[in-house]
């Protein structure tokens, strides 16, 4: 068996100077410091340009040298996206485009000729065959989305699956095996390998794809079971390009639409992209109208006015994914981030030269109705049902009670390594950084106790989350 290990790492344009340190410090930099001292480590990433952006302009540019180096080596393979992470589905395709070009161009520019994507990852992993066209169309080889876009019961790990009627491979991230690992399950490579069995010896591969920031940020320590897994000789690791060169057996699909959050209510409402665009969710529809007349008004100004170019820079930041997200509930919510995100539009509206007067106030009207839609959500109660309604699900979906259990000496290695973190935490005075370490072996230490008292629990029952939940 071979692993592809797909990470994913991204901070939208608003994202403030201190968290960007702090993720940072936290993941990223673990994480690639982790790579060069497993030379024999393969990876393949994805980071959007407005990251590679954000990180020189806060003066990580040692942190892109190693991730250049790196690619140089053929340690690493970087993937193409979109620009601002912006929302593709939903976008008419001049838009998608213009995402992609912006995003080679940044990386081209930090990555050097070595940057040549071969592979695309759409942001939230959001496909539809619409997408998978214009990737084709652009040449890209292969895309990775998830597994839930497989039009049968789970792809075939020895295949290489392509889109039919295209040139366009499409590889399927194993959710199972991705969950397990992001949300803590396996506290240790060991417990990875025991999990996998027999798989070890098939002549097949395994691609997990998660956010990079779990490893570290999300998820203290667990940067740890990262590279516990990569120094393990029994499961070699390859990028997805290499995955392409080493399997020849092809068949032919048709993705179905999705997305890597999809979730089983999701599916039997088919409703593959309602995180980002539910028909039932008042505050998605605002945004998104919001969105189209920034994007109308946009397509109509005049290109050769002074002020258009500003005026364009300001509406492909404002196309990032996350307004959509934390707006629908399901079950993340953040109304800072909703005004954030609509703010964005309505500055590019109004900064659009030959915008008119009505123009501007529609856009206005539109910004202070996705508000106070916001307020009435929260007050009327709105919210709390849709977060309790899909918490319980994310949980479920996301933990395998099957999982196996760590021997004591993994536990205590576990918690060791923690302690260490805390430790460090604590002597440079990030106290709130050390009681989350404090917690975090508070919480494992519960979590082993009722696991001895009841031999059926899983060891990651208590609130466990993955990425893009937090901690």
């Amino acid at each position: 068996m071979l692993w592809a290990n797909f990470l994913h790492i991204y901070q939208p344009p608003t994202q403030t100077e201190k968290i960007v340190r702090k993720v940072t410090e936290e993941s990223y930099k673990k994480i690639i410091t982790g790579l060069k001292a497993h030379p024999n480590a393969k990876m393949t990433l994805n980071i959007n340009g407005c990251l590679t952006e954000i990180l020189a302009k806060y003066g990580f540019k040692d942190l892109l040298a190693d991730i250049r180096t790196l690619l140089e080596k053929g340690q690493l393979e970087i993937t193409e996206s979109a620009m601002y992470h912006a929302f593709l589905p939903l976008l008419p395709e001049h838009e998608i485009i213009r995402q992609i070009q912006l995003n080679h161009e940044t990386n081209k520019k930090y990555f050097g000729p070595s940057y040549k994507p071969k592979g695309f990852f759409p942001p939230e992993m959001a496909y539809t065959p619409r997408i998978g066209a214009i990737i084709n169309k652009l040449g890209y080889e292969w895309i990775v989305i998830d597994e839930a876009a497989f039009p049968g019961i789970t792809p075939n790990p020895a295949v290489i699956y392509c889109v039919e009627n295209t040139n366009l491979k499409v590889f399927f991230r194993e959710r199972n095996m991705s969950f397990k690992i992001l949300s803590a399950q396996l506290g240790a490579g060991s417990l990875l390998l025991r999990d996998l069995g027999d798989r070890l010896k098939k002549n097949e591969y395994m691609l997990t794809a998660m956010d990079g920031e779990t490893f570290g940020h999300h998820r203290l320590g667990l940067e740890k079971l990262l590279f516990d897994i990569y120094e393990s000789p029994e499961l070699p690791t390859a990028t997805i390009s290499e995955i392409v060169t080493l399997f020849l057996k092809t068949e032919n699909v048709v993705p179905l639409e999705s997305s890597w959050a999809l979730m089983h209510k999701d599916q039997a409402r088919t409703e593959p992209m309602s995180r980002w665009h539910s028909p039932s969710n008042d505050i998605h529809l605002l945004q998104w109208s919001l969105t189209n007349l920034a994007i109308e008004l946009v397509e109509q100004a005049d290109k050769n006015h002074p002020d258009f170019e500003a005026a364009r820079n300001l509406l492909d930041e404002a196309l990032h994914s996350d307004q959509y997200w934390w707006a629908s509930a399901k079950p993340w919510w953040s109304l800072e981030m909703i005004e954030r995100g609509a703010f964005d539009l309505l500055q590019s509206c109004i900064a659009i030269p030959g915008a008119s007067p009505a123009q501007k106030e529609k856009a206005n009207k539109l910004y202070i109705e996705i508000i106070t839609t916001g307020f009435r959500w929260q007050r009327q109660g709105i919210v709390e049902a849709l977060v309790q309604e899909h918490y319980d699900e994310e949980i479920s979906q996301r933990l395998d009670l099957s999982v196996p259990l760590a021997s004591e000496e993994e536990f205590q290695k576990i918690v060791t390594h923690l302690q260490k973190q805390m430790q460090v935490a604590a002597e440079a005075q990030e106290y709130d950084r050390a009681s989350q370490f404090k917690r975090r072996i508070e919480e494992l230490l519960q979590e082993r106790k009722s696991t001895a008292i009841n031999p059926a629990a899983s060891p990651a029952q208590d609130g466990q989350t993955d990425g893009e939940w937090g901690l």
